[in-house]
């Protein structure tokens, strides 16, 4: 089971948000390579990181930060990204940089097209977040709702060769409320490929639950708020996931 933390960038610091809200940010550290330095000596084989102005904007805000990080630690880990990636330029020039995952979003939803040539080009780091509240696809931030089933998006970008799927219950990110992990596995048990569980990461027993879960398909967890708060202990949690799923 992989434990991700999030470094999610705002003007260039390390920030989280509630439930998406730009104006509800809390920063964490103005040092995103440190940071990123701290996850990986925790424990992390992974780090997720989200340019929040980028996704806002539709297009790359935070590259110097994510560059800082990829020098740090980008040699170690597998480093993946998304927000305001909507172009094949833009993901060319990430993975050229040392990044290893791609994560496209809104532009999957929006843009098939984007996402199949993008498969195409870079088979094997393209990833798709789908953002859901009650079964319905998010986008732009998580402020439209579409009508768009998670499951049936989530089968047709299978088809097209994503490495994997970011499951975020909107409705539970940054509010520790415990992952939606029955949704997560319904997902997971409709595709081959791995789903990644994010929203709501709360507790060793979220971890737990998950490692419970892992064979049908559920590959990790994005670790948010959670981990920045005190309220779980990234160590304790990557030491907990190891025993479950030795």
């Amino acid at each position: 089971m992989l434990l991700i933390p999030a470094i999610d960038l705002k003007d260039g610091q390390c920030v989280r948000l509630k439930q998406g809200d730009m104006e509800q940010s809390t920063v964490f550290s103005d040092d995103p390579a440190a940071m990123a330095r701290h996850w990986v000596e925790l424990g992390a084989q992974r780090l997720h990181l989200v340019d929040l102005n980028g996704a806002f904007a539709g297009k790359p805000k935070n590259e110097a930060a994510i560059r800082s990080i990829l020098r740090e630690v980008g040699d170690e880990v597998d480093v993946q990204l998304g927000g305001g990636i909507r172009d094949l330029d833009t993901i060319e020039r990430y993975l050229d940089a040392g990044l290893r995952y791609v994560i496209i979003g809104t532009a999957a939803v929006k843009n098939p097209g984007f996402l199949h040539d993008a498969c195409t080009a870079f088979g094997g780091h393209i990833i798709v977040g789908l953002d859901a509240k009650d079964g319905k696809v998010a986008t732009d931030g998580w402020s439209k709702l579409t009508g768009h089933e998670v499951v049936d998006l989530a089968r047709k970008f299978e088809d097209y060769g994503v490495e994997a799927i970011i499951y975020t219950d909107i409705g539970r990110d940054g509010m520790l409320t415990g992952l939606n992990i029955d949704a997560t596995v319904r997902l997971a048990q409709t595709l081959t490929i791995p789903v990644i569980a994010s929203g709501g990461l709360s507790s060793l027993d979220d971890i737990r639950r998950l490692c419970e879960v892992e064979s049908e398909g559920v590959e990790g967890v994005i670790c948010g708020r959670a981990i920045y708060s005190g309220e779980l202990d990234f160590a304790a949690a990557v030491r907990l996931a190891d025993e479950l799923s030795a």
